[in-house]
């Protein structure tokens, strides 16, 4: 049996980093898991950001609220449910998901948690699990299931080589260079179309 794991970010919405970047003009937030392998580094350097810049939970929360899905992103998640369980594994947190969980149909969905304080000011976070990616993939094959995994980023790799399939998603060159043992698609409807052949040649066997 077969289940199919996500990225969120990249896959199926916008960049939440990149949207506040350009709400508030601060380029240093513009950095994603595409530039910085490392993601405790990286998000080092956000919460550094935000609390030099006095940013609160409520103002990236309101550019969340403005976002929308990729174009033809709901569209694909809804197919691909259709043929199998579909997964949302993802490094954004709770904090943030909502909105765009609700604009999405309400996928499963495992990430992370901010830690707030009164005032509102995001002082850390915690990971579900170091790693969490992987990790539940080899959950999920430790009850039988195969995996098709997708992803974009850094962080997406150790996930895509755990997976029986993974594919990388509109991946940057520097990703797709480093890592050439992916397969690749550019669309949804091209991913859609790998998915569904996978998922009909194990018919077929």
């Amino acid at each position: 049996m077969h289940i199919v794991c996500l990225d969120l970010e990249g896959v199926l919405v916008p960049e939440i980093w990149i949207a506040f970047a350009q709400a508030t003009g601060i380029e240093g937030l513009r950095l994603t898991t595409r530039d910085i392998s490392d993601y405790d580094v990286l998000m080092r350097k956000r919460l550094d950001i935000l609390r030099e810049r006095g940013l609160k939970l409520a103002d990236i929360q309101k550019v969340i609220g403005r976002l929308e899905p990729l174009a033809g992103a709901k569209e694909f998640l809804q197919e691909l449910r259709e043929q199998t369980q579909v997964l949302v594994l993802s490094d954004t947190f709770v904090e943030f998901a909502g909105p765009l969980m609700r604009k999405l149909g309400w996928p499963t969905l495992f990430c992370n948690s901010l830690v707030v304080n009164h005032e509102g000011l995001i002082t850390d976070y915690h990971l579900r699990q170091r790693d969490g990616k992987k990790r539940a993939v080899e959950a999920l094959q430790s009850i039988g299931f195969s995996v098709i995994a997708a992803g974009d980023s850094y962080n997406d790799v150790s996930m895509l080589s755990q997976a029986e399939t993974g594919i990388l998603f509109r991946a940057p060159a520097s990703i797709r260079e480093g890592f050439p043992g992916f397969d690749v698609a550019d669309t949804h409807s091209e991913l859609l179309s790998f998915i569904k052949g996978c998922l009909q040649s194990v018919a077929v066997e």
